[in-house]
């Protein structure tokens, strides 16, 4: 009861926002603003003012940065767009036996080094748009019933104390997802963790909030066997088919396995989907053509805490392996 009164009271309050705001928040919800309401009350902690503030926050920052438009702007070239797909590894490589996307990334072997930052920031929230307009409702539609959340599959094959580096990047990312996609994964699983990982791992958990810890499942050894209990063979990411698990940039049949590939049918679609929505845009106005940039929210308090502990476990570990040196100057929220 006490969480239906503060749904009716979010709801009311939302009832007020201004045209603009109500507008993007048609495409935040989809037809189920209900279910929306609850992840902005369950992201904090049910308490109805803040919910509401950031929920207005979220609205506000897509308005100013022009998200509701954003899958109307692919990434081009599209030799461009290939350079992203080959450092920003992500893909869908099917759904699980609930319903739900699948979605695969490749931790451990991103480099972010063949763009600009913003084009990757361009390119995740693209990939969290066409999920929620796209993805999420084809599968609501699918199974008759509402599906809102996704899995994620982190693969570490191949992290490094080089990936300080792109600390900074992947920070300004989480906290686009924080808060402006609160509560859109069901369950992230860390699959083949190395020894930096592991260690980063214990000092980072305990200062998670409980209701994030309880989403995140590190698989040790091969995967698979556990993935399969929630999917079928054939969504599982190819680096987890094979019974030792496997590198994020091979598959066991070819290219078109590799969920991260621009040449698997996912990325396929997906910016296909984006060229006819840039075309139907094109024929109501003209595009504005240019540098692609979005305001990054300021990280909260909890989130820039967990960055520093990252950081200087990244640096402990480097002192007692013998690498302080390549690791002088480097900071997570620094430039």
């Amino acid at each position: 009861m006490a969480a239906q009164e503060a749904i009716r009271q979010l709801q009311s309050s939302m009832e007020e926002v201004d045209e603009p705001l109500r507008c993007t928040y048609e495409n935040i919800h989809q037809g189920y603003p209900t279910e929306t309401l609850v992840r902005f009350l369950k992201a904090r902690d049910w308490n109805v003012s803040k919910a509401y503030e950031m929920l207005v926050d979220c609205l506000k920052w897509r308005t100013e940065n022009e998200i509701d438009n954003i899958l109307a702007n692919p990434i081009t070239p599209v030799e461009l767009y290939r350079a992203v797909r080959d450092s920003q590894l992500i893909g869908l490589s099917g759904y699980s036996k609930e319903g739900l996307p699948v979605i695969a990334l490749g931790i451990g072997l991103s480099t972010y080094d063949k763009a600009s930052i913003n084009k990757y920031v361009q390119s995740h929230i693209q990939m969290n748009e066409y999920r929620d307009r796209v993805l999420l409702p084809q599968a609501t539609k699918k199974h008759g019933r509402y599906i809102g959340t996704c899995i994620k599959v982190l693969d570490m094959t191949g992290l490094r104390l080089s990936a300080m580096n792109q600390l900074k990047l992947l920070s300004n990312i989480s906290s686009i997802d924080d808060l402006n996609y609160p509560e859109k994964t069901e369950t992230y699983y860390i699959v083949n963790p190395p020894l930096i990982f592991s260690a980063c791992w214990k000092v980072v958990k305990p200062l998670l909030q409980e209701r994030t810890r309880r989403k995140i499942r590190v698989l040790h050894g091969s995967p698979r066997d556990e993935l399969l209990k929630i999917m079928d063979y054939s969504s599982l990411p190819h680096f987890c088919r094979k019974e030792g698990s496997g590198s994020s940039r091979h598959s066991e049949n070819g290219v078109v396995d590799n969920c991260f590939s621009f040449d698997h049918a996912f990325h396929q679609q997906h910016y296909n989907f984006m060229k006819e929505q840039a075309l139907l845009m094109e024929s109501v106005a003209p595009i504005k053509h240019g540098s692609f940039q979005v305001a990054i929210p300021k990280p909260e308090p909890e989130d820039e805490k967990i960055a520093r502990t990252i950081e200087s476990t990244f640096h402990m570990f480097g002192n007692q392996n013998g690498l302080v040196g390549s690791l002088n100057g480097l900071k997570v929220n620094g430039n």
